[in-house]
């Protein structure tokens, strides 16, 4: 038997994580805590230039988490390979979230209905993170 508990996605940044994270608020609610470099016991292990970035970022909304931080620029790498999924059961909602994320970002596949859902869209926002809107709210 596993003991996992939960899988958050953790996203890394260079430099823009707070600006990142308080428009990911705004756009999807919920509570956010972000923990800078300078504000840990180790500040002093880090450069100067780090002292402001975010070292911990953390956005939850109810049992929903999405974490994240600025990396050292040793360890910045881009985001490939994952896609942020949000589900939603209203349809003004989904397109309300998408149209915010699609602002300065370049839409993959417009939000429409398909054969698996009422809408779906696929947005990468303008801080580089990917994103897929699924709405659901067809009852059978």
């Amino acid at each position: 038997m596993s003991t996992l508990t939960t899988i958050n996605p953790y996203l890394g940044f260079n430099g823009n994580c707070a600006e990142a994270f308080k428009f990911y608020a705004e756009v999807l609610g919920g509570e956010l805590m972000l923990l800078t470099y300078a504000q840990t016991p180790m500040a002093e292990d880090f450069p100067p230039e780090m002292g402001e970035r975010i070292i911990h970022a953390c956005l939850s909304n109810g049992a929903q988490l999405l974490m994240g931080g600025d990396a050292p620029p040793e360890h910045v790498c881009k985001a490939e390979g994952i896609t942020i999924n949000l589900g939603y059961t209203d349809i003004a909602e989904a397109e309300r979230v998408f149209n915010a994320l699609s602002e300065g970002g370049q839409v993959g596949m417009p939000l429409e209905k398909t054969f698996w859902a009422d809408r779906f869209g696929m947005v990468t926002d303008r801080f580089g993170i990917p994103w897929m809107i699924n709405c659901n709210c067809t009852k059978e």
